[in-house]
């Protein structure tokens, strides 16, 4: 019997495995319509939720709004809770909600936050939710010389958790010609001038509830991934340094 040369060979398992890829893609694209059909039914209130693969057969990524479930095709079984990948010790459910609290960052946009830059190139960027009385808000805001120096940017949201008076002073400092020099002297206890004008402190407040944000400090790296509470600026640096 005469044997097929090599490289017939090849180009006949290439398009095995393309005909298997499209055979995997087209039943998932099927499984994922059903699975939108049954949430209509089941859940109408989740009927536009975006639905994924997951690495386990069967089992489907659903996101509505911030919330994260896992479920089978018909929508019968609902998993509600964190996903890890044990080869790789990454929590897949963690990944997925970086994701998601980019998309409502986004929402808000830059020019809607304070900003801190650094000195020189930006080499990462971090988003801290704060409130202005904060004890441990104010610690991290204590350290922004090293984390400028070591090339981040830091952008503030306004979280005032500590009543109308921090509401007040949230606004003042927005409101302020100059909003870092309104900032350094509000977090470092002295008075800044009541002012008014058109701000965002709502919106921050409203993403804030979003995203389940309950304390503050809550620092949230360019990745999505939330570090609640107050971390030291030189281990908040290290992580990033260790994302390049």
């Amino acid at each position: 019997m005469k044997l097929l040369p090599k490289s017939a060979l090849m180009l006949i398992a290439l398009v095995f495995t393309l005909a298997l890829s499209t055979t995997v893609s087209y039943a998932n694209d099927a499984n994922i319509k059903e699975l939108k059909a049954a949430l209509a039914k089941r859940m109408p209130t989740a009927a536009g939720a975006s639905i994924k693969t997951t690495p386990v057969e069967g089992l489907f990524e659903v996101t509505a709004g911030n919330q994260i479930m896992y479920m089978t095709k018909d929508a019968r079984y609902i998993f509600d809770g964190d996903m890890y990948d044990m080869n790789t010790r990454q929590n897949v459910t963690e990944n997925a909600r970086g994701s998601v609290r980019l998309e409502a960052l986004n929402g808000l946009g830059e020019k809607n936050m304070l900003v801190y830059m650094p000195k020189g190139e930006v080499k990462h960027t971090i988003t801290v939710f704060t409130d202005i009385y904060c004890p441990y808000c104010r610690k991290l805001h204590d350290e922004m010389p090293d984390y400028q120096k070591n090339g981040i940017k830091v952008r503030y949201i306004f979280v005032p958790f500590k009543g109308q008076k921090s509401v007040d002073t949230s606004i003042s400092v927005w409101c302020a010609k100059d909003k870092t020099k309104a900032m350094d002297m509000a977090k470092s206890g002295e008075s800044v001038e009541a002012k008014t004008c058109d701000n965002p402190i709502s919106q921050h407040q409203a993403l804030a509830a979003e995203l389940g944000i309950r304390g503050t400090p809550a620092i949230m790296l360019e990745s999505g991934v939330m570090l609640p509470g107050y971390v030291p600026s030189a281990k908040v640096i290290s992580q990033l340094n260790a994302t390049k």
